[in-house]
């Protein structure tokens, strides 16, 4: 019973629906992240390889047997190592597209944070703190002055 209500807690809070729309979002952005390294950025990395299509390299360690009539008696033993390059790629692509896609939200995050910075409405919470701490500076200098008196 004790990890019924723990569930109905979890689902309650909210967690449960941040992990699907993150589940969700984070699917959508996979396949935008496939297209644009398969469609957008490997053709002209081909083109400048001389269209060298990674997927094929291999390095045949045993050939293909085959008898008189056709049929296969032993099968080719490959190291398919072009496929592990193009995995690499893939992953180097994606791996810089998320980071720019952060630095980008960490600057506009950054940028809210900023109470100076009158562009962006600045969240409740951070204005509440700045002015907490405009307060504390401002009750230190009369305590001072008050102190040096």
């Amino acid at each position: 019973m004790k990890l019924l209500t723990e569930f109905k807690e979890f689902a309650v809070k909210g967690n449960m629906m941040d992990m699907a729309i993150g589940i969700i979002i984070g699917a959508s952005f996979n396949k935008v992240i496939d297209v644009l390294a398969k469609q957008v950025i490997l053709p002209p990395l081909s083109l400048l390889s001389d269209g060298v299509n990674f997927e094929n390299r291999k390095l045949i360690l045993r050939d293909q047997i085959t008898d008189v009539s056709g049929t296969i008696t032993s099968t080719e033993v490959v190291i398919a190592y072009g496929k592990l390059i193009e995995v690499f790629l893939d992953f180097l692509i994606i791996g810089f597209t998320i980071f720019i896609v952060v630095k980008f939200m960490n600057k506009l995050r950054t940028k809210a944070q900023d109470t100076t910075d009158k562009t962006v409405v600045t969240p409740k919470d951070i204005q509440l703190l700045s002015d907490l701490k405009d307060l504390m500076e401002e009750q230190n200098t009369l305590l001072k002055s008050n102190v040096s008196k």
